[in-house]
């Protein structure tokens, strides 16, 4: 039985190859489960991402879902253990991220841990407790307008303490750059001051290096996938590009695209003045037109042959609110995951092999609708963006897919992704 030397516990499917992305750039043997496994890895590993999708459910069933992972995580072995959220640090002041990180701590019996959603190498950056993404501070960056957690507050030790009951302080950036015993020695006086979760500053990668080593001997760490650079010479591991390896790609190519985040709009309106096959999803007609989703599904299926296709239902900011308003905000996520679920199942009967995915939510859909159940983790896309290659539980098929995170990618990506595969 393989004994992975780190377990972690990804909040969506798409922050899970993120994390997954960065131990595996530094040398890790990675696998991602899709939920919690039932049996015992078949292969080693270094590390074990378990990716739920417990972002924006309830507090108690995120709480619930996570600990389940972490029993899991607990029999196999695992040393430490990595809870990894969004590098927006996406939650609401009743969480999900505070009430999973108090029920870890509890259960990994541990006063203290640490937290930061950073990833220089993507834009995201914390200074003086204050998260950036890019040049400008999150509530600055359009996650104001986030339909299921709208971030409004960038200090993160006030986000965080809304949600936790231990007490929040700040390692600020003036610590972390002295470097891992100016750290450690931080940590012990917040832990006498009674401090429960300390939020770092980083604003480099050699910042996420120095907290790397920092928190060795932490039981439990929690971060974006931007402290993942620094923890693998903790396990005397090195950077190995084998472990990025993948079987050759085959099979038609497709895109779904369910985020609404301006990262991808801008990736979408790219993709279709480059001239490429896209089929907008209408949620109002969907939900109108009982044909509808199925015969967009055939448009689709009927362009395969001339290239990648893409099928879309990211909008503007204010058709979203237009939508939410006609059919519920909770209403309308949950249908548009089920319809492109749908749009999914009939380009994999249709000979899809090659996938993007673009957003958390419908990346969590789409991994289900297909049934992979495990994903080998390749080499990188974008900054947080891997592909991945797995089995599907519906014929025994296997695919490579490459699920991104709304935020993530370069302008160009749905016209260069399958470049990079190939």
């Amino acid at each position: 039985m393989s004994r992975p030397l780190l377990g972690c516990i990804a909040d969506d499917f798409t922050g899970a190859t993120d994390l997954a992305n960065n131990l595996v750039r530094s040398g890790m043997r990675v696998i991602q489960t899709i939920g919690v496994p039932k049996a015992p890895l078949p292969e080693v590993v270094d590390a074990v991402v378990v990716s739920l999708k417990s972002r924006t459910i309830a507090p108690n069933h995120a709480v619930a879902q996570s600990l389940a992972a972490l029993r899991w995580l607990q029999s196999m072995g695992a040393s430490q253990i990595y809870f990894k959220y969004c590098s927006t640090f996406d939650s609401t002041p009743q969480g999900n991220i505070g009430p999973v990180i108090d029920a870890l701590m509890q259960a990994l019996n541990t006063s203290f841990t640490v937290t930061t959603p950073a990833f220089p190498d993507a834009g995201r950056t914390v200074y003086r407790g204050y998260l950036f993404v890019g040049d400008v501070l999150l509530n600055e960056s359009g996650m104001q307008e986030h339909p299921l957690t709208p971030m409004t507050d960038a200090y993160l030790p006030r986000v965080l303490q809304a949600q936790t009951e231990h007490r929040v302080s700040l390692v600020d950036y003036k610590v972390v750059q002295a470097g891992q015993a100016s750290i450690q020695a931080k940590f012990e006086a917040l832990r006498s001051a009674g401090v429960g979760i300390a939020v770092l500053d980083v604003i480099a990668n050699d910042d996420l290096l120095a907290l790397g080593a920092a928190v060795k001997d932490l039981p439990l760490v929690t971060a974006g996938s931007g402290l993942a650079i620094g923890l693998p010479p903790n396990f005397r591991v090195s950077a190995n590009p084998q472990a990025a390896q993948l079987p050759p790609a085959q099979g038609y190519q497709a895109m779904i695209a369910g985020s609404c985040s301006r990262a991808t709009q801008a990736q979408v309106a790219a993709f279709i003045e480059a001239g490429g096959k896209a089929f907008r999803l209408d949620p109002v007609v969907a939900h109108q037109s009982p044909d509808y989703v199925q015969q967009l599904a055939l448009q689709a299926l009927d362009c395969l042959k001339t290239g990648p296709v893409l099928v879309y239902s990211t909008d503007s900011p204010e058709a979203l609110k237009s939508n939410q308003a006609a059919l519920g905000a909770l209403q309308l996520g949950e249908k548009i995951e089920g319809w492109l679920a749908v749009i999914a199942q009939a380009l994999w009967q249709g000979g899809v092999r090659q996938w993007v995915v673009a957003g958390g939510e419908t990346s969590g859909a789409v991994v289900q609708a297909l049934a992979l159940n495990q994903l080998r983790i390749g080499p990188q896309v974008d900054p947080g963006v891997p592909w991945c290659y797995g089995q599907s539980g519906l014929d025994g098929q296997s695919a490579h897919i490459c699920l991104k995170s709304g935020n993530f990618g370069r302008e160009d990506f749905f016209s260069s992704v399958f470049g990079v595969l190939s």
